[in-house]
């Protein structure tokens, strides 16, 4: 039996279509699919990257931050998995199974239908003696199967099927071959070239060819006729039959369900925005360690062509913090035991909590550049690793005792294995608050006395004197929120101007969107004048075409060139504050347009161009997922607060 021949290299002009009033497909046409047009799949370990032409174009394993396996998301020729209708790159439809991580594409062709559900599979819940349901697995177990199960069903006429395989390991360095595993051409896998090498098995119900680093199939399959194509990478073994695979995929929509379920959501219109970013939050944990990754990707560009390109995939204790404020509110609590489980491993040995580590653990994020990249529509340099990793960035304490205080208040307790953790934040903050660092937004500029920094040590010196109470450690109680009125006293002199309005640095006048935190973490009441000042000048001041920037790149040295989008975390922060000082319409007419940014399948990236409406930087952008909870959350509680029909719930008490 002779295999299959492969068939055509995939098109370069895969072009996505996103919706034409955002400028993404009607202004702007590329090789390179469109940021927001991607689809995020992730199995809690690793994750993956989808084009509306049903190629994954980024995945990353074993880890979401090892080499690349696929990353034409970077490079067009850095390795590809397509599976779809030849000849036809653009689908009809694309959605997520509702309430699931599953991806559905539906193609029609000139003779037929074809629909693909991709999935990365997700095993079955287990019943604990700790709670009735649980995450699939614990970080010591090792029954996850790594399987990228794709499965396809012509569900009209005929369609030609193509599927095209293609790695390009270590961010397309390394050297692919395929073998057989057998004699039936079901199964092949990629050869180690040094040991320890990863090893890729491609299995399916379909007959696969090989010719260099791809391996490949093509049939044409009729009305009612299914298939699959599953690439895993873990010893355990991988489906042979069709119904094998429907029922690893079937198992897989049931475990997001089950999770989603876990929260309580709003009969609201804005649900499913509510539902899609808890999901997307959940697929960006890493649950071997309760880490919680920035996003997906590394060097999508924030500004295009440009040089603002970063590796974010890894775990800022900043970004994780404030994702559990965003899953609390939906009543989606659990993560955090998983979080805190990894600030406590982190900081073994009285370790100082860095501002990020790898999804390991890791404490060395050596920043480095694939100069053999194009990068994404030419935007170079191409980094791995993050030199951000040994900054001195002052918000790190209060981003975590806020979030601990959050949690234990829940519980009306304190975990008792945090309280050393915990206490060496505090100290560190009262050591360090009256110093200059670079701040929230990581500049590579000058250190400076960033206003934002000082409210987040207010926040660990507060939140800290109240867990002392909480843990009847009365002394450090006092003292501690002796020293949060000294810092809040100092804010107040040293961080307004004139006006009455916070600014992004003493001794400046510069706006900073950071400081809408002013009223969302109760340094002061919203009814403060200069907490409505602070609201309505970045509203008017430091917007584009009403959308928020996190800073004037010309007022502050940040150590880079060129322009950014608008940091959509920080429009969504300015639709909370609004609604925190009573702009409620001013609030939800903001809210109306970001969500109308989304993606087809209401995922963000990190920013929005603020002429075009494109999505820029990294994908999926937890910072911004976490903000919209919060966001839509806000308006929601003041409509019902003015009698609008609805479910009562109550925001996440942070003063008391």
């Amino acid at each position: 039996m002779t295999p299959v021949p492969p068939p055509e290299a995939p098109s370069r002009a895969d072009v996505a279509l996103t919706r034409p009033h955002h400028g993404s497909d009607s202004q702007h046409r590329s090789a390179f699919p469109a940021i927001a047009s991607y689809a995020f799949l992730s199995d809690c370990e690793s994750n993956c990257l989808i084009s509306p032409s049903g190629a994954v174009e980024w995945m990353c394993v074993p880890r979401p931050d090892s080499p690349s396996v696929f990353a034409s998301i970077l490079d067009r020729a850095a390795g590809s998995f397509r599976v779809g209708p030849h000849g036809i790159r653009v689908p009809t439809a694309r959605r997520y199974l509702p309430g699931t991580l599953v991806l559905e594409t539906t193609w029609q062709t000139p003779t037929g239908w074809l629909m693909v559900r991709d999935a990365m599979v997700m095993g079955p819940w287990h019943n604990t003696t700790e709670r009735s349901a649980t995450h699939r697995r614990t970080p010591t177990d090792d029954d996850a199967e790594h399987i990228l199960l794709r499965t396809i069903t012509c569900v009209s006429g005929t369609v030609d099927l193509q599927v095209e395989c293609e790695p390009a390991l270590d961010y397309g360095r390394g050297h692919t071959e395929w073998e057989y595993t057998g004699a039936d051409y079901h199964a092949v896998r990629t050869v180690p070239q040094e040991e320890g090498d990863l090893s890729l098995t491609l299995t399916s119900s379909l007959r696969l060819g090989v010719d260099g680093r791809a391996a490949s199939a093509r049939t044409r399959m009729s009305n009612g006729d299914k298939a699959f194509v599953a690439l895993s990478w873990s010893p355990l073994p991988a489906p042979r039959t069709w119904e094998q695979a429907a029922d690893m995929s079937w198992r897989t929509q049931e475990y997001w369900r089950e999770w989603i379920t876990l929260g309580v959501f709003p009969d609201h219109p804005w649900r499913t925005y509510l539902q899609r970013s808890a999901l997307t939050l959940k697929g960006l944990t890493y649950a071997p360690t309760g880490a919680l990754l920035a996003a997906a990707t590394t060097s999508l560009p924030e500004t295009p062509g440009g040089e603002r390109n970063w590796d974010y995939r890894y775990a800022w204790i900043r970004d994780s913090t404030f994702a559990l404020w965003g899953l609390y509110t939906l009543g989606l609590d659990r993560e955090a035991n998983d979080f805190f489980a990894f600030i406590h491993d982190v900081c073994r040995g009285n370790k100082d909590l860095q501002i990020m580590y790898g999804v390991g653990g890791e404490d060395r994020l050596d920043e480095s550049e694939l100069g053999h990249l194009s990068g994404y529509e030419g935007a170079q340099p191409v980094r791995v690793g993050n030199a951000a990793y040994d900054q001195q960035q002052h918000d790190v304490w209060g981003a975590v005792l806020d979030s601990v205080y959050l949690h234990a208040k829940s519980r009306e307790q304190l975990p008792e294995s945090l309280w050393p953790v915990l206490k060496l934040q505090v100290e560190a903050a009262i050591k360090h608050w009256h110093e200059p660092d670079r701040g929230i937004w990581e500049v590579r500029g000058d250190p400076q006395h960033f206003t934002s920094s000082k409210l987040m040590c207010w926040v660990a010196l507060d939140r800290g004197a109240r867990l002392a109470r909480m843990h009847d450690e009365h002394d450090f109680a006092e003292q501690w929120a002796k020293l949060a009125a000294e810092i809040h006293a100092d804010i107040c002199r040293n961080g307004v101007d004139s006006r009455g309005v916070f600014v992004q640095r003493y001794g400046s006048d510069a706006l900073d969107a950071s400081l809408l935190l002013v009223p969302l973490l109760r340094f002061l009441p919203p009814d403060d004048p200069r907490v409505r000042a602070t609201v309505l000048a970045i509203a008017d001041e430091l917007t584009v075409d009403g959308l928020v920037l996190r800073y004037r790149v010309e007022e502050t040295d940040d150590g880079l060139e060129g322009e950014e989008g608008a940091f959509t975390i920080c429009s969504f922060w300015l639709v909370s504050a609004l609604v925190e000082i009573g702009e409620v319409e001013r609030g939800r007419a903001l809210c109306e347009r970001l969500l109308s940014f989304a993606s087809t399948l209401n995922l963000y990236a990190e920013e929005i161009d603020t002429r075009t409406g494109r999505h820029l930087g990294n994908f999926p952008q937890a910072f911004t997922h976490l903000a919209l909870i919060n966001a839509v959350m806000h308006v929601i509680r003041a409509e019902e607060r003015v009698g609008h029909d609805g479910i009562h719930f109550e925001p996440p008490n942070r003063g008391g």
